[in-house]
This record gives structure tokens, C-alpha cells and sequence, in this order.
């Protein structure tokens, strides 16, 4: 009996100290601890799992070139062909690794090859994007070599059987002229059909994603959407810390322990890395100091629009429409923006029903349209023509006189207010000018919170138009495209009506000019 109560207590207290040990750990996983070697682009700092801005790169680097159709193999080829960090035997198992690694989104599984592993969120300052390591999950999926053919396929892996759902393959036909025309197939369910199919669907808005990618997520979103997780101190800090490394490095040499082809390596190594961390600091500085806001998103995408109409040849010289892109650069895009394309057979015809977009991609562009900085194209019959009106959502009265004010500057664009009948779906409003064009309609009170269920009657928008022979106001048309008129000039009061002001401008995006303008 007292053997059985000895091993009993034993028992106890060994379950206890287990439980006790598994409350730190989670504790201490929570905090940030992680109990394991840092991987590629993080390093322990106070027992901590921190990012490593020296290697940072490297990692968002394989998330990008992965996202946009490379495979294991060719990243790792690359990386050797390149000696990235030095190394000339990068694997592929080696990418695959990081690929899969929930820890470069913030994440941590503990007890990963148990049968009940740990899943801990945001327990480290993530490398890249949840959707970003979701989007690259999707994709191992699919066939990423396929991507790399000699002919481009603009849809392969984005169509599926509208009978069986398997994913369809992709050949092609070359002529004696040298034309390659490309068709889509299913084997088993005998479907076949040509490209020209999806690119008839496609075309209606694909300039509209060209714009979006040229001026939002080029240009601001990245911006925008940051927390500067590279701040000015860290980086700092990080070029202190390899300048550090640096000296050590060279008393290794010098006391012998480094042959010369070694310390050269690990020197070039260093150096490489205070050049990566310096060019950052520099890049975060300039952003800094422009300050882009969400506003200015809007502002762009209007000028743009003007510039479309007062300056339509400069504009059409000056902006890479989808037509310009070549095949690759086409694909390149679909991939990173569709998620895929859905078909249907009506008959014996394919047809397109849907395209589905990336959530990585609609998620920021929808928190945009919905706090009023983005506009969406909406079909409308002006008169007795089906045209298309620019739309965004609601905003504050104050916010909307900045964005007028700030137009003016570079152009004499005109206010008006319209009623919109809920009932009809009709619009009713008049210009004074025959010769106008509606560059913007916007709500004036937020009906999506007002009512929810269009019980009432009439909304009131707001119409941002030009008359045609407005001109543009500033000396320089290189401005209309390469600036935008600057929020900061404070001595601008709003008013509905027509003002002369004072222009100030900052740059559209950072680039090397600009710097040296700077400097």
C-alpha cells in the first residue's frame, strides 16, 4: 500500500511539474521566447525572437519570387548562381522550408511532429503578410514550373473544367507568320477553346487593375499600409551591430584565426549586409519626410483622370496600358492579382461567370473604397448613352474640400450636388455647360449607415466635374503627372466655389532623382 501511495504522489507531482512547465512555456512562447534556433531572417535578442534587418530581405524575397511562380528548384538556383549570403549550396528543400514556416507571418507550432501540436498567433513581429503565407500556401498546389514555359500562358492554373473541375492545360499554334494563338482544354470531358475567350471577359476591366497596381499599390499602398517595421532606430542599431561584427572579424584575421580567402568571404559578407541596411535607412528617411496619406490616393486617381481627358496624348505616352505589356508582364500580373477564373458551359460554348481575386489584393483595396479613398467604375446611361461614372464612398465634408482645394491647384474643377431616387435608381442633375465631364460622384452622408435597408427616398451626391476648355494651370505639365499638389498649404480656405491659390507639391513616388534633387 505504501509503494502504491509513494508511486501515486510520484505520479502527481510529475503531472504537476509537467502542467507548471507547459504554462511557462506557453507563457514564455507568448511573450516572444521561442525555444528553438533562429531561422533565416530573425535572431534571439534577450532571449527573444526578433527580425534580423540584415537577412530580412532574403525571406520576403523567396515569399515574392515563390508568389510569383518560381519554384523550389529556381529560387535555389538562383540563390547559388547569385551567392546569396555568400553560399553556393542553397536546396531546395531549403526554400521549402521557409516557405512553410508559420513563424514568417507572426505564428509559432509548438510540438509541430506530435500528434497535438500547439498553434500560437502573433507571438513575434511577422516578415510577411498572413496573406502573403497564405497566398504562397495556395500556390503549392498548384504547378509553379508551368509558369516557366517558353510560351506564355496568361491563364494556366487559374481555369477549371466547367464540367469535372480539374485544372485545364494549355497549348498552343504557331503560323507560318510567326502568331501564336493559345487554347485551353480538358481531356477527359473533351472541352477546348481559345484564349480569346477569357481576354474578351478580362478586357472590360483590366485597365482598371493596371491603374490599381500602377498608382495604389506601387506607389502609396505600401506606404499606407506600414508601420515602418523597419523604424529609423533599428536600423540604426543593426548597422552598429555589423560594424561591430566588422572589426571583430578583422581581429580574428589578424590573430590568426581566419585564413585571407576566409576573412574576405565573411568581410564581404558584413559589408554587403551595412550597404543593404544603410540603403533602408536612407529609403525610410525620404519616406518619412513625403508623409503619403490615404487622401492622396484619391487625389492621384482623379488628376489622373483629368489628365486623361485635358492631356490625353502626354497621358497616353507617359502611361503603360495593358495593351503595351508584353505576354509575360500580362501573366505576371493575372498571377499576382486573380485567384482564379470560373467557367461555365452554356450549350457547348465556355463562358466566363466569375473572376476571383486574391483576398491579399481585395482586402486593402476594399478598406480603401470603404473609408472613401478609392473610387470604383460603375456602368450609367448618361442621356441616351451607356458610359461609366467614377464612384466613391462617403466622406466627411471637410475632408472633401481638401481633396477639392487641392485639385484646384492644378485644374479649375467644378462642384455640383444631384438627388438620386432610390426607387428609380435614376439620378437627376444638369450642368451648366453642355461640354462637361464628371470626374467624381460621391455620397454626402454615409447611407450605408443611415439606411441599411433603402427604405429612404432620395440620397444626396456630390459631382466633381471639368468644362472642356479648362486648361491645365501650372507651367510644367511634367507636373500633372510626376506630383501632386501638396496638403500642407495651409493658407488655402475651403469653399465650394473657385479660388486662386498658392501651389506647393511633393513627389508622386521616391526615386533616385528625387534624391539627388534633395541632396
Amino acid at each position: 500500500m505504501i509503494s502504491r501511495l509513494l508511486m501515486s504522489v510520484s505520479q502527481n507531482e510529475i503531472e504537476r511539474t509537467s502542467e507548471r512547465t507547459k504554462v511557462g512555456l506557453a507563457g514564455a512562447i507568448k511573450s516572444g521566447h521561442i525555444p528553438h534556433v533562429a531561422p533565416l531572417g530573425y535572431k534571439h535578442e534577450d532571449k527573444r525572437l526578433v527580425i534580423d534587418y540584415a537577412t530580412k530581405d532574403i525571406v520576403v524575397r523567396i515569399f515574392d519570387l515563390y508568389y510569383n511562380g518560381y519554384s523550389y528548384q529556381k529560387i535555389s538556383n538562383l540563390f547559388k548562381e547569385e551567392k546569396v549570403l555568400g553560399k553556393d549550396n542553397w536546396r531546395d528543400s531549403t526554400i521549402q522550408t521557409i516557405l512553410e514556416n508559420e513563424i514568417y507571418k507572426g505564428d509559432f507550432i509548438h510540438g509541430k511532429r506530435t500528434k497535438h501540436p500547439t498553434y500560437y498567433e502573433d507571438v513575434v513581429e511577422p516578415i510577411i503578410s498572413k496573406e502573403m503565407w497564405s497566398d504562397c500556401q495556395v500556390q503549392k498546389k498548384k504547378n509553379s514550373r508551368s509558369y516557366q514555359r517558353t510560351l506564355t500562358y496568361l491563364y494556366l492554373q487559374k481555369l477549371k473544367c466547367p464540367k469535372c473541375n480539374r485544372i485545364l492545360g494549355g497549348k498552343a499554334t504557331t503560323k507560318k507568320n510567326g502568331n501564336a494563338y493559345f487554347y485551353y482544354y480538358c481531356n477527359d470531358c473533351k472541352i477546348e477553346f481559345k484564349e480569346k475567350v477569357i481576354n474578351d471577359y478580362f478586357n472590360q476591366f483590366i485597365n482598371e487593375l493596371v491603374e490599381y497596381d500602377s498608382v495604389v499599390n506601387q506607389f502609396f499602398l505600401p506606404m499606407i499600409k506600414q508601420k515602418f517595421d523597419e523604424p529609423k532606430e533599428q536600423l540604426e542599431k543593426e548597422i552598429k551591430e555589423q560594424n561591430n561584427k566588422l572589426e571583430r572579424i578583422k581581429k580574428a584575421y589578424i590573430n590568426g584565426v581566419f585564413e585571407l580567402k576566409e576573412y574576405n568571404e565573411e568581410k564581404k559578407i558584413v559589408e554587403n549586409a551595412i550597404n543593404e541596411l544603410e540603403s533602408k535607412l536612407e529609403t525610410t528617411d525620404c519616406t518619412e519626410e513625403l508623409k503619403f496619406t490615404p487622401k492622396d490616393i484619391l487625389l492621384k486617381r482623379d488628376i489622373d483622370f483629368i489628365n486623361k481627358v485635358k492631356l490625353d496624348k502626354e497621358y497616353q505616352v507617359r502611361t503603360k496600358m495593358w495593351k503595351d505589356y508584353t505576354r509575360q508582364e500580362q501573366a505576371e500580373l493575372i498571377m499576382k492579382y486573380v485567384d482564379d477564373i470560373e467557367l461555365a458551359l452554356v450549350g457547348k460554348e465556355v463562358v466566363v461567370t466569375q473572376i476571383n481575386f486574391r483576398d491579399s489584393i481585395c482586402k486593402p483595396c476594399q478598406e480603401l473604397y470603404d473609408n472613401g479613398y478609392i473610387d470604383t467604375t460603375e456602368p450609367m446611361i448618361l442621356g441616351n448613352v451607356l458610359g461609366s461614372v467614377r464612384f466613391s464612398n462617403y466622406l466627411p465634408e471637410k475632408e472633401v474640400g481638401e481633396i477639392i482645394m487641392r485639385l484646384r491647384q492644378y485644374y479649375d474643377v467644378h462642384y455640383t450636388e444631384a438627388t438620386y431616387y432610390v426607387d428609380k435608381q435614376m439620378f437627376y442633375f444638369n450642368f451648366a455647360e453642355d461640354n462637361s465631364a464628371i470626374v467624381r460622384v460621391f455620397p454626402l452622408e454615409d447611407y450605408y449607415k443611415l439606411d441599411p435597408d433603402n427604405k429612404m427616398e432620395t440620397y444626396r451626391f456630390g459631382i466633381l466635374y471639368i468644362n472642356e476648355e479648362d486648361k491645365f494651370q501650372m507651367q510644367e505639365i511634367d507636373t500633372a503627372f510626376d506630383y501632386i499638389p501638396d496638403e500642407t498649404n495651409t493658407s488655402v480656405i475651403y469653399t465650394k466655389e473657385p479660388t486662386p491659390i498658392s501651389v506647393g507639391v511633393k513627389p508622386v513616388k521616391f526615386c533616385e532623382e528625387m534624391q539627388e534633387e534633395t541632396n
